[in-house]
């Protein structure tokens, strides 16, 4: 038995790609996971630590670890239509207008693709001091918008159904306006593997993640009460809406138009002092 550390978020889509592997739904091939459901910025932090063999990580977070790590083709959250959502406290605003001088944006972590994505579109509004990023945990954003604590704030997952309800105001869709720059599907986090673990355990964890996804898409029911279980404010009707949107065909592999879409996302963050100019590919594992 090999012994895997293993962290993913507690986000719906990676508890329903994941529940069969949690729950030993398939033949986990000689694999036993200690596995830990961390807040998405705890998993990147935790990926630059050298804490984890495998863990879900943003492509931001991927796109400088590339040295050590490599993407699994599978597991991977990319689409059209499942950008984060850049939000206002009152509408009629904007953090590119001038009038903006002063003004916070929550974001939900340093190294995630959200936040990459602000930085990207947003480059000449924080570099003229209009608008400052502040750093805070993803399920906080709207409730700190709500409560008129901070001007903007990048949102993901569930929050893409509810902002309304949280009489909040929308600026951009940062994914839509990603997709009408590339062509391209957004990419914003896969499964990485430390490089170390070696390509024939890589292929073995592969192949486990596989066949885990293709069991959550074909017995989808029963993967609720394992999303349930880390997600309770939200209704089974909202959580199949989340898988529906961020897990498809790319999750089940995310072939040459993944690996498209990871160079575009790589060239564009050098191209703003994102990521270094000297960094590698980020690579999938064959």
């Amino acid at each position: 038995m090999t012994n895997i550390d293993l962290a993913i978020s507690t986000c719906p889509n990676d508890t329903f790609a994941f529940h069969a592997i949690l729950e030993n739904e398939i033949d986990l091939r000689g694999l036993s996971f200690n596995t830990r459901l961390l807040d998405i910025q705890q998993l990147n932090d935790g990926l630059f630590a050298g804490q984890f063999d495998v863990a879900k990580a943003s492509f931001h977070a991927a796109a400088l670890l590339t040295d050590q790590t490599v993407v699994l083709p599978s597991g991977s959250a990319l689409g059209f239509g499942v950008g984060p959502l850049l939000l206002a406290a009152r509408s009629g605003s904007n953090p590119a207008d001038d009038s903006a001088a002063g003004r916070i944006v929550l974001c939900p972590g340093k190294h995630t693709t959200a936040t990459m994505l602000f930085r990207i579109f947003y480059k000449d509004a924080i570099q003229s001091g209009n608008v400052t990023i502040r750093q805070t945990l993803f399920s906080d954003i709207m409730p700190e918008l709500e409560k008129r604590t901070a001007d903007y704030g990048v949102c993901i997952h569930e929050g893409r159904f509810t902002w309304q309800d949280a009489g909040l105001a929308c600026v951009e869709d940062l994914g839509t306006r990603w997709e009408d720059e590339t062509g391209s599907p957004l990419p914003l986090g896969g499964i990485l593997a430390k490089r170390a673990l070696g390509s024939d355990l890589i292929a073995r964890l592969q192949s486990v993640l596989r066949e885990s996804v293709q069991w959550g898409l074909d017995h989808p029911e029963q993967t609720l009460p394992t999303m349930r279980k880390h997600a309770q404010e939200f209704s089974d009707e909202v959580l199949m809406q989340h898988v529906k949107l961020y897990v498809n065909d790319w999750t089940v592999e995310l072939g040459e138009v993944g690996q498209k879409a990871l160079k575009g996302l790589s060239e564009k963050a050098k191209a703003c002092g994102i990521i270094p100019q000297h960094s590698s590919p980020i690579e999938i594992a064959q």
